[in-house]
C-alpha cells in the first residue's frame, strides 16, 4: 500500500507546486495589467484606455485567426515525441510554423491596416499605428510557439520565469513612455511591451536540442499538419465562442443599457479571470502529462480522476473565500457602483465547481487530438450558454445570469461526460463523483449562507468544511 501511495503523493505535490508557480505568474500578470491600465487612465485619460483596448483587441483578433492556436495545439505533439532526435525535429517544426504563421499575421495586418483603421476609428488616421503593431502580431506567434515547446518539454520553471519577467519588464519600460508622450505613446508602448516579451522568451528557450539531420520544409509541413489541423478546429471553436459572447453583449446593450453591459463584463472578468487562475495554473502541468499517457486508457482514467480530485479540494476553499469576500473584492477592483453585480458573481461560483469537473475531462479531447469532437462540444456549449444567459437575464436580472452560468456548466459537464464515457470508454474513479457532489453542495451552502445569514456564518461554514476535508484527506492517505 505504501508503494502505491507514494507516487500519488509525489504527483499531488508536483501538481500543487505547478499550481503555485503559475498561480503566481498569473497573479503578477493581472497585477501588472491593472497597474498599466490605471496609469494610462491617470496620465492619458479615458480616451487613452479606449484606444489602448482597441489596438490590443485587434492584435488578439488577428492572432486568433492566423496562429491556429499553436500555443495549445503543439503541446500534444511535443509531449508525444519519442526520443531526443524526434523531439528535436518536432521543436524545429513548431518554431518554423510559429514564424510562418506570425509573418502571415503581420503581413495581413499591414495589408488591412487602412481597413482596420476605418473600421475601428472611423478614418485612416490610425493606419500607421496598425502597421506598427503588426510587429506585435509576429512576436506573439513566435513566443506562443516557444511557450508550447517549454510546456511540452516540462520546463515549467523556465516558462514561468519567461512570463513573469516579460510582463514586469514590459511594464517598467512602458510607464515612462505614458508619462512623457501621453496618447502618442500607446502604439510604441504596445510594440515595446511585446519586444520585452520576445527578449525574455528567447533567453529562456531551449537551445540544446539539434536534429541529427536537416529538417526539410516538406517534412516541416507534413509533421506540423497534425497540430495545424487540431489548431484550425480550435480556432473555429474560439471564433464561435467569441461570436456567442458578442451576441449576448449586443443583446444587453440593446435591451438594457451600456451601464448594465459594463457591470456584466466586470462580473464576468472576476468570475472567469481571477477564479480561473486555478484552471490556468493546473493546466500548464496537467495537459502535457495527460498527453504522454493518452495511449493507455487505464493511465488516462487514473490521471483524470487524480486531477479532478485535486481540483475539487482546491476549489472548495477558493470558492468559499470568494463568496464571503465578494463585496470587498468588487469595491477593491472597481467601485461601489458595481455592487449590483454581486448576485451574478455569487451564484456563478456553483458553475465554477462544475467547470472544474468538465474541464478535467475535456482535456482528454485535446490530448487525443480529436478536433472534430472538440469543435462540436464547444459550439454546442456556446449556443446553450447564449440561450440560458438571455433567458436568465430576461426573467431574473443578474441573479438569473449567475444561475444560468451554473446551469450552462451543468449542461456542459453532461456533454463532456458523455464523450468521456461513451466515445472514449473511460471512467472516473469510484470516489470522484461523490467528492464533486460534495464540493457543489458546499458551494451552494455557502451561497445560501451568504444571502440569508451573512458572511460571518459563511466563514464558519467554510472553515468547518475545509477542516473536515483536510482531516478526511489526511486519513485517506
Amino acid at each position: 500500500m505504501r508503494a502505491v501511495a507514494k507516487p500519488r503523493s509525489e504527483l499531488s505535490r508536483q501538481v500543487v507546486k505547478a499550481m503555485g508557480l503559475f498561480g503566481g505568474v498569473q497573479s503578477a500578470t493581472i497585477l501588472c495589467g491593472i497597474v498599466r491600465v490605471k496609469l494610462v487612465a491617470m496620465w492619458i485619460g479615458a480616451a487613452g484606455v479606449g484606444i489602448f483596448g482597441l489596438y490590443n483587441t485587434a492584435i488578439d483578433m488577428i492572432g486568433a485567426i492566423t496562429q491556429l492556436s499553436l500555443r495549445n495545439s503543439a503541446v500534444r505533439d511535443i509531449t508525444s515525441a519519442r526520443g531526443a532526435d524526434a523531439l528535436a525535429v518536432m521543436v524545429t517544426v513548431v518554431r518554423r510554423w510559429a514564424w510562418a504563421l506570425g509573418l502571415a499575421g503581420a503581413l495581413l495586418t499591414l495589408v488591412l491596416s487602412p481597413v482596420l483603421s476605418r473600421t475601428t476609428f472611423g478614418d485612416e488616421s490610425h493606419a500607421w499605428g496598425f502597421m506598427l503593431v503588426s510587429v506585435a502580431v509576429l512576436i506573439q506567434s513566435v513566443c506562443g510557439g516557444e511557450a508550447a515547446i517549454l510546456q511540452g518539454m516540462g520546463l515549467l520553471k523556465r516558462l514561468a520565469n519567461a512570463y513573469t519577467w516579460s510582463v514586469v519588464i514590459g511594464l517598467v519600460v512602458s510607464v515612462p513612455m505614458y508619462r512623457i508622450w501621453g496618447e502618442a505613446s500607446i502604439v510604441p508602448s504596445i510594440v515595446v511591451y511585446n519586444v520585452a516579451m520576445f527578449m525574455t522568451v528567447m533567453l529562456m528557450r531551449d537551445r540544446a536540442l539539434r536534429p541529427k539531420e536537416p529538417v526539410t520544409w516538406r517534412r516541416t509541413v507534413a509533421d506540423g499538419r497534425g497540430f495545424a489541423v487540431l489548431g484550425a478546429y480550435m480556432t473555429v471553436s474560439t471564433f464561435v465562442t467569441y461570436l456567442m459572447s458578442y451576441a449576448f453583449m449586443s443583446y444587453l446593450n440593446v435591451w438594457a443599457d451600456a451601464d448594465t453591459l459594463g457591470y456584466y463584463q466586470s462580473g464576468y472578468t472576476l468570475v472567469n479571470r481571477y477564479v480561473g487562475l486555478v484552471f490556468t495554473a493546473i493546466a500548464v502541468e496537467y495537459y502535457p502529462r495527460l498527453s504522454r499517457s493518452i495511449g493507455s486508457d487505464r493511465r488516462t482514467g487514473t490521471i483524470v480522476s487524480h486531477e479532478l480530485t485535486i481540483v475539487m479540494w482546491v476549489l472548495m476553499p477558493v470558492v468559499a473565500v470568494f463568496i464571503a469576500a465578494d463585496r470587498l473584492i468588487v469595491e477593491l477592483l472597481y467601485t461601489s457602483d458595481f455592487l449590483v453585480v454581486l448576485p451574478y458573481i455569487t451564484w456563478a461560483m456553483a458553475g465554477i465547481v462544475l467547470r472544474g469537473v468538465s474541464w478535467c475531462m475535456a482535456f482528454v479531447i485535446l490530448a487525443r487530438g480529436d478536433g472534430h469532437t472538440f469543435l462540436v462540444t464547444e459550439v454546442t456549449s456556446g449556443a446553450v450558454g447564449l440561450v440560458l444567459n438571455i433567458l436568465g437575464f430576461h426573467f431574473y436580472g443578474f441573479t438569473g445570469l449567475g444561475v444560468s452560468y451554473a446551469l450552462w456548466y451543468a449542461v456542459y459537464t453532461a456533454i463532456i461526460w458523455y464523450v468521456y464515457r461513451y466515445r472514449y470508454g473511460l471512467r472516473l474513479g469510484r470516489g470522484v463523483w461523490p467528492l464533486a457532489v460534495s464540493a457543489l453542495c458546499v458551494t451552494v451552502g455557502c451561497i445560501v449562507a451568504r444571502n440569508s445569514l451573512g458572511w460571518w456564518w459563511l466563514a464558519a461554514l467554510a472553515g468547518m468544511s475545509m477542516l473536515y476535508g483536510t482531516i478526511r484527506y489526511v486519513f485517506r492517505r
